[in-house]
């Protein structure tokens, strides 16, 4: 019996996963179907490819190096169908992109927009992930492209650098007499907003700014959504990092005070898996990227592990 590629993308799904009802789940299948896929490639190559534990599915050795073989397959399969449609003389298909809570910084809307003039036929589901949430899914093929703030740190993905996006330290504007005079360990001892850990991007600059001056930070609330950290601040619950147009916009409106010493900047990339370079689909959004960012390198870097 042949194998299909739904069968595989589950294989797939189950081994990055161990775990066959979050597999289902990422796919969008029933429990039992998973299972029936898994059971029909192992079948079908008469190989045992994962040890059932207790809480886990656990990859044999050769469903490990399958795996392998298995990705590469469908990712082909991706390139074949997208060229395809690309002789065709009408590129379509559809893209899900992973972007930052943050539009107005990553300009997703307008990318978007010219995606949708340059390939009408091309549809997009766009998802808003923290960092951390990105790239994981961009390495379980769950999205196909992410705009992210964070460093080229994946050696399986290529970076391209949009721009790098300025934040400052803010707080409520009935604080400003404190805010503007405090010291490095006074605006340490003011109540702050924090982000949660998933928010690589702000803890990494807050350490950069704090713990490397042996300072710690009087953590009050978190947040995973920087709008909702700007939110608590209006309401007056503590200070945080705010990127530098929403300090310009509260400034006008008189709502938040900022620290004349606390800057950092962190760099915004567009994010795809390198085996997908060529991928006309990932080229068509590149390229509407490029409309967009003008200024965005033209030579892709590799993350470093």
């Amino acid at each position: 019996m042949l194998i299909d590629l739904v069968q595989l993308r589950t294989f797939v799904a189950v081994a990055e996963e161990q775990h066959l009802t979050r597999a289902a789940e990422r796919l969008h299948v029933s429990q039992s179907a998973a299972s029936a896929h898994v059971r029909a490639v192992e079948e079908s190559l008469d190989t045992q490819l994962f040890i059932r534990t207790n809480r886990s599915l656990e990859l044999t050795r050769a469903g490990q190096l399958l795996l392998i073989k298995a990705k590469a397959l469908l990712n082909e399969a991706t390139l074949f169908t997208s060229f395809a449609r690309e002789i065709h003389g009408k590129l379509e298909g559809h893209l899900v992109l992973g972007s930052t809570s943050d539009p107005t910084s990553s300009r997703i809307g307008d990318v978007i927009a010219a995606l949708r003039v340059a390939h009408p036929l091309i549809t997009v589901d766009l998802r808003a992930r923290p960092s951390t949430g990105a790239q994981e899914g961009l390495k379980t093929g769950e999205l196909d492209m992410i705009l992210l703030l964070g460093r080229a740190t994946n050696a399986a993905f290529t970076y391209y650098r949009l721009t790098t996006i300025p934040f400052r330290v803010a707080g409520p504007a009935a604080w400003k007499e404190k805010i503007e005079g405090a010291s490095w360990a006074e605006l340490a001892a003011l109540p702050w907003i924090c982000p949660t850990d998933s928010s690589v991007a702000y803890s990494t600059m807050l350490k950069q700014l704090f713990e490397e001056r042996g300072l710690e930070l009087n953590t009050v609330a978190r947040f995973d959504n920087a709008a909702l950290g700007r939110a608590m601040l209006e309401a007056g619950v503590g200070l945080m990092l705010m990127r530098e147009e929403h300090v310009q916009h509260g400034l006008a409106q008189g709502v938040l005070a900022t620290s004349p010493i606390a800057r950092a900047e962190f760099p915004l990339f567009v994010a795809h898996v390198s085996s997908r370079l060529n991928d006309p689909l990932v080229r068509a959004f590149l390229s509407a990227v490029m409309q967009v960012w003008p200024g965005m390198a033209l030579t892709p870097s590799q993350g470093s592990s």
